[in-house]
């Protein structure tokens, strides 16, 4: 009954076609808008990357703004859990999101652990192909392990978190993605400036 009504729902939606075009929103931000995907494990350096590279983007007078894994379950995504099936409605949310700051002519940097590949995939197909830049942050295990910001790593070796990522549950890096940052060899200046030399083209206008 439920999922009936839901498509009966969905069935009288229509979408309302704005008279702001996405060329028009292209020329008054002067840049094509994308999402570069940040994605690795806890403690890569993901969040600090993201809003390193807000900040040069901003010092470049570009429009973005930063979709952090934390942040976003304090409120939109504050009611899911860490599952499988919850961090795939996670990623799917956040693409989602991702699309529409997209549509409005920001550039969108995400920080996510976004460990499966296939919900990355969802969130390629949801904002993209064209606009979708996968970053992995491959900042090694031991490396993260051994940062633990957040005092998580401890916590899941101890069995009080379950199903944490490179612990009691998976991380599939990416096959393809446009850069790799280890941020244990590189400092965040050269990982931003590397990821700019990559963005700056497909945002030029």
């Amino acid at each position: 009954m439920t999922e009936n009504k839901s498509q009966s729902n969905k069935n009288n939606l229509v979408w309302h076609q704005a008279q702001v075009t996405p060329a028009d929103r292209t020329r008054l931000f002067r840049q094509n808008p994308v999402t570069v995907w940040f994605t690795g494990l806890s403690g890569a350096g993901k969040s600090t990357l993201a809003f390193a590279l807000e900040k040069r983007l901003l010092e470049l007078v570009r429009a973005s703004y930063v979709l952090d894994g934390d942040n976003v379950r304090h409120g939109l995504n504050s009611n899911l859990g860490f599952s499988h099936e919850d961090r795939t409605e996670n990623i799917r949310r956040i693409a989602e999101v991702a699309r529409l700051m997209n549509d409005a002519g920001l550039i969108v940097i995400t920080a996510f652990i976004s460990p499966y590949r296939e919900d990355r995939e969802v969130a390629r197909r949801i904002i993209g192909a064209e606009k979708f830049l996968e970053v992995h942050v491959s900042t090694p295990l031991a490396v993260c392990e051994e940062r633990d910001p957040k005092g998580s790593y401890k916590r899941a070796r101890a069995g009080e978190i379950r199903d944490f990522t490179g612990i009691s549950s998976p991380y599939e890096s990416p096959s393809d993605p446009v850069l790799s940052l280890d941020t244990s060899a590189s400092g965040i200046v050269p990982c931003v400036e590397a990821v700019l030399a990559i963005l700056e083209p497909r945002i030029r206008v």
